[in-house]
């Protein structure tokens, strides 16, 4: 019984530790989507077209 509350444990601090960057990781993501956004209005702005 020792053993399982042992596995139960480590696997609740693993997901812990995963929610914890998954998390960061999301704010940073969300970071990178606004700047993306603002890179392509300006560009349309400018008339700077990549696509020909």
């Amino acid at each position: 019984m020792g053993n399982l509350l042992y596995l139960i444990a480590v696997i609740l601090i693993i997901g812990w530790v995963l929610g914890f960057f998954v998390y960061s990781a999301g704010g940073l993501i969300h970071i990178l989507l606004v700047i993306a956004a603002i890179a392509i209005v300006l560009r349309l702005i400018r008339g700077d077209r990549v696509i020909k």
